[in-house]
């Protein structure tokens, strides 16, 4: 108990300094706060006279995807997925063979069974 108690005093002094000497602001960053303030002051221009001018549709999907490193992303896991697709690992079971698809060497598909042994079938 005496050991975290000390361990937070110890933090606390810590914290007490950087509170003591707090950093400068940067003059880009205070150069641009007081311009972007003059702006929005009442006489300067208003949000209705500025018009915002219109991106092409293409931009704004990629804006709203998240930019190159997002698209970059999609593209290799699109590439990923056409390529499990169609080589698909051992383990992976075949999709073909899921969807009941079998290839058989007959050209015509109704030479290989009876009409009436298929309708029997059905009745019973």
């Amino acid at each position: 108990m005496a050991d975290e108690s000390k361990a937070l005093q110890e933090l606390e002094d810590m914290f007490a300094a950087a509170r003591a000497d707090p950093p400068a602001l940067p003059l880009h960053l205070n150069t641009a706060i007081l311009a972007d303030a003059a702006r929005v002051q009442p006489g300067g221009q208003t949000a209705a006279n500025v018009r915002a001018e219109r991106q092409p549709m293409w931009s704004q999907l990629f804006e709203a995807v998240g930019g190159w490193p997002a698209l970059g992303g999609l593209t290799a896991a699109c590439a990923a997925g056409l390529w499990i697709g169609l080589a698909p690992p051992s383990f992976v079971p075949d999709p073909a063979a899921l969807a009941g698809y079998e290839e058989n060497g007959t050209a015509v598909p109704y030479d290989s069974y009876d009409m009436a042994m298929v309708l029997s079938e059905d009745l019973q």
